[in-house]
């Protein structure tokens, strides 16, 4: 059987979507750890602790685990929205870029090709918002 775009031999479905913001790093980073941050990407609620194996739960009821973290570098979680009956896992790194820092979520874990559409259109209204957030906080 052929795999559909997006479909891994291992993990189902996954899906990446980055930017560039013209923003250092060390600031990029700390905002996405850091409350504002975390309630655009993780959810309203979440404050997980940066050590592996540490559960989270946001306000909207979705739940996860820290899998790795690496300061000023990536982060992975378990990912699970209270309406989905699996979860996923989520992944992000930054990295310096001539103009800025490059900001890249990668999930995994997906059902499906429809819910992989549904995730890029997510990640990427999310990569609208912290562009946004990034710029009126200066």
């Amino acid at each position: 059987m052929e795999r559909q775009t997006g479909q891994t031999r291992d993990v189902g479905f996954e899906i990446g979507v980055s930017r560039t913001v013209p923003h250092p790093l060390e600031e990029v980073w700390a905002f996405l750890t850091g409350a504002p941050g975390l309630a655009l990407w993780l959810g309203p609620g979440a404050t997980p602790a940066w050590a592996k194996g540490t559960p989270y739960e946001t306000a909207t009821g979705t739940t996860g685990e820290v899998r790795s973290f690496r300061p000023g570098d990536r982060l992975r979680v378990t990912w699970q929205p209270d309406s989905w009956p699996h979860d996923s896992t989520v992944q992000i790194v930054v990295r310096p870029a001539a103009n800025g820092t490059s900001i890249r979520f990668h999930q995994e874990r997906l059902a499906d090709a429809t819910e992989r559409e549904i995730q890029r259109e997510h990640w990427r209204s999310v990569l609208d918002e912290i562009e946004t957030a990034l710029l009126l906080a200066r």
